[in-house]
């Protein structure tokens, strides 16, 4: 019996980056509380926040609402309140390294320049949790690395919004097999694809 999980999905909050890119761990987190029946009801933790058992698992759901480069404040704050180790914490997030329709779980490793990592590994001092990573491409030819800040605050492409829900499906899918599972198993299940 594990003690507590945490899975946090981030973004950032206000309606005028709803559909951003980059938020596109809030949308998984929001599609897996209402896959499992936990509402994220609470404001908590500097974010939305919601709790109940998930077979003999007490799973904690949390969207930081401190705007991405503070994240882990919120995860922080949530981990030592429920006495979560890195080992028992999943974070939701965008990935520019991975092609739209790639999605990939993964144990540590660097953060990528993502500013929502950089705040939790900074918050929690530890790189070892596990992350669900959802490609979203990143824009290629001349001045790619300007159009980087763009493309994440920024909204899907029509194409992409098509091809957005089955994705986030199996985002909740892959989260939900590291609850049960447990991240190797996971991996193995859902990483091939």
């Amino acid at each position: 019996m594990h003690g507590a999980r945490l899975v946090v999905g981030l973004g950032n909050p206000g309606r005028e980056y709803a559909g951003h890119r980059h938020n596109v761990g809030y949308m998984v987190v929001d599609r897996l509380a209402g896959a499992v029946g936990i509402p994220l009801g609470q404001s908590k933790f500097q974010g939305r926040f919601g709790q109940g058992d998930v077979g003999k698992t007490r799973l904690l759901l949390l969207e930081p609402e401190t705007y991405m480069n503070a994240s882990g404040e919120a995860v922080a704050a949530a981990a030592r309140f429920f006495k979560v180790a890195p080992d028992d914490l999943l974070v939701v997030h965008d990935e520019l390294d991975l092609a739209f329709g790639r999605l990939q779980l993964k144990k540590g490793g660097g953060t990528g320049g993502h500013n929502g990592l950089e705040s939790i590994v900074a918050q929690l001092g530890d790189t070892e949790f596990a992350r669900l990573r959802l490609g979203i491409g990143k824009p290629t030819g001349p001045n790619a690395k300007e159009r980087v800040v763009g493309h994440v605050l920024h909204d899907f492409s029509s194409e992409e919004r098509d091809g957005l829900p089955p994705l986030l499906d199996r985002a909740v899918d892959m989260a939900r097999a590291w609850l049960s599972l447990g991240l190797a198993e996971a991996m193995n299940r859902h990483n091939r694809r």
